[in-house]
């Protein structure tokens, strides 16, 4: 092969791996290509020293991995193309298409392709996000090792069954619109509160702060509200409000609902 990776689109997200394979030493430019029907794409991949097409077939037929990095609306087409030109024995397909199965994506291919998984979120763009990697039935022994390299190479990557990727969804997957959604609720107090000209400020940097606390201590989530809750005081008012309307259970309730929807996805494809 003379690709060690070709991306089937080249997206933002595909971007994001591209350069935390780059920074990362983990690949040379040279050893990646990109398609897409983008010219503008197609230019941001070219300035990085990557090879460019706005076919696929060249991806499909020169790249040891193939990482899918489309709409799962248009996988119809580019699996049929992959099936029928991808050789099980040389090559490994990667995913990133949200919602899509592997059993779906195998039937798709029309034959037991060996493919790679995998869940990440969007703060991937800007190396802390967070993948779960899954192999596939027709996989062999170290397929996903360059998976797990390149996604850890953005942020953090663990090997799971694709059982658990609903799971995944409902927490990483989804997890960053529910930072967003506090950040919402913080944003719209401290105007209430007359912070009008740093509202964001405040906001912004006290979660960026949280994260960061969190991310470099050993200790839980519980033991570090826990320490900023004194007794009696302005923290525990707050604390005890959001206790007494249930918010914790209202958050799992609301996670809970998320992986349930993505099991109803997964299960209305395979139907």
């Amino acid at each position: 092969m003379t690709y060690q990776l070709g991306f089937i689109g080249a997206g933002n997200m595909a971007e994001a791996i591209a350069r935390a394979a780059l920074d990362s030493a983990l690949l040379e430019p040279t050893q990646m290509i990109a398609a897409d029907p983008d010219p503008g794409r197609r230019e941001v991949f070219k300035r990085l020293g990557v090879a460019v097409t706005d076919a696929n077939d060249p991806v499909i037929t020169g790249s040891r991995h193939i990482l899918l990095a489309i709409k799962p609306q248009t996988l119809g087409q580019v699996a049929a193309d992959v099936g029928r030109q991808i050789d099980v024995d040389a090559q490994i397909v990667i995913s990133i298409l949200a919602g899509v199965t592997i059993q779906r994506m195998c039937d798709a291919m029309g034959k037991p392709v060996r493919i790679v998984r995998v869940m990440p979120n969007t703060p991937l763009m800007i190396g802390c996000g967070m993948a779960a990697v899954a192999v596939g039935p027709n996989a062999r022994p170290g397929d996903d090792a360059l998976a797990l390299r390149l996604f850890g190479a953005a942020g953090e990557a663990v090997s799971l069954p694709e059982s658990q990727l609903d799971a995944v969804t409902a927490v990483s997957g989804s997890g960053p619109a529910y930072i967003f959604y506090l950040a919402e609720a913080m944003t719209e107090a401290a105007l209430a509160l007359g912070l009008d000209a740093h509202a964001d400020l405040f906001v912004r940097q006290t979660i960026l702060g949280s994260a960061r606390l969190l991310s470099d201590s050993d200790r839980s989530a519980a033991d570090l509200r826990r320490q900023v809750t004194s007794p009696g005081g302005t923290t525990a008012a707050a604390v005890n409000h959001l206790e007494g309307n249930a918010m914790t259970q209202v958050f799992v309730n609301a996670i809970k609902a998320a992986a349930a929807r993505s099991r109803e996805l997964n299960q209305a494809d395979s139907a």
